[in-house]
């Protein structure tokens, strides 16, 4: 597993928030780290080249969360629920000083996720759950190579791609497994596929999955979407490749077993307590 317990040095902080009052929730933090000697700055989505941060601090759902990963790479990420799901979040925002102060104790996990980088013709994207290829109405068929080989031909609403962290995201919902989040794969899913045979694929971190929109497909209205957003149109004979990038999320939980206690919660399950 790729999962560490370390002290981290923190003296650059940055929060990344779709709170409708920033402001204020960045003097909220700044209040908490006060005694800690740590500078705490506002972010941007997509990033900004001259930040030299220690920590990110996500404030919201998971699509917060995902798009403060896919900006700021390589840099932990400490994210604090403020939506309704929450599987890549390490706590709840009305525990945002005991959640704070048990990071700057040293107490707390890193855990290391794949993001895969998807290229397409309007040019690449970086993935940390799913890309999904579908049309708008009918049903679509795309050809699916791994490793130049040819795999078969998906028949359905759509193709999903995703790692093991989107396992619980739109992949769990299409009837995926759920895949413990530090494995490096990609699994391969087709969207409510007219064939009873249809499966879904786990293959390795290091494969190249190619996906064409056959000529058979009649549907006009197609398009490629990364992590829930980012609508972009494809059309007939377009290739897009998926591979696992070099870059590297990094996310900071408390418990060691943080996920499995994220399913029961999320999920409802019983038969797990703190």
């Amino acid at each position: 597993m790729r999962f560490q317990s370390s002290l981290l040095p923190l003296h650059r902080i940055g929060l990344f928030t779709t709170d409708h009052e920033p402001t204020r929730l960045l003097h909220r933090v700044q209040n908490v780290l006060a005694g800690h000697g740590a500078e705490v700055m506002l972010l941007k989505e997509g990033g900004d080249a001259d930040c030299e941060l220690e920590l990110v601090i996500a404030v919201g759902g998971d699509g917060t969360v995902l798009s403060a990963l896919v900006s700021y790479p390589e840099v932990p990420l400490l994210a604090i629920n403020a939506g309704t799901v929450g599987f890549l979040t390490a706590g709840d925002l009305e525990d945002l000083n005991s959640i704070l102060e048990r990071v700057f104790a040293g107490r707390h996990f890193i855990s290391k996720r794949s993001i895969l980088k998807c290229t397409h013709p309007r040019g690449d994207s970086y993935i940390v759950n799913e890309m999904v290829v579908r049309g708008a109405t009918r049903l679509i068929t795309v050809e699916l190579s791994i490793d130049q080989q040819p795999i078969r031909k998906i028949r359905g609403d759509g193709v999903i791609v995703g790692t093991a962290t989107g396992s619980t995201a739109y992949l769990l919902a299409a009837g995926s497994p759920i895949v413990m989040p530090e494995l490096r794969c990609m699994i391969v899913s087709g969207l409510n596929e007219y064939d009873f045979r249809a499966r879904h694929l786990v293959v390795t971190h290091d494969s190249e999955i190619r996906l064409r929109i056959s000529s058979q497909t009649r549907e006009k209205d197609l398009y490629l979407s990364t992590d829930g957003k980012n609508k972009i149109p494809l059309v007939v004979n377009d290739e897009i490749t998926v591979r696992e990038s070099k870059r590297q999320a990094q996310l900071v939980f408390l418990e060691a077993n943080y996920f499995f206690y994220n399913l029961a919660s999320r999920l409802s399950w019983g038969g797990l307590s703190r």
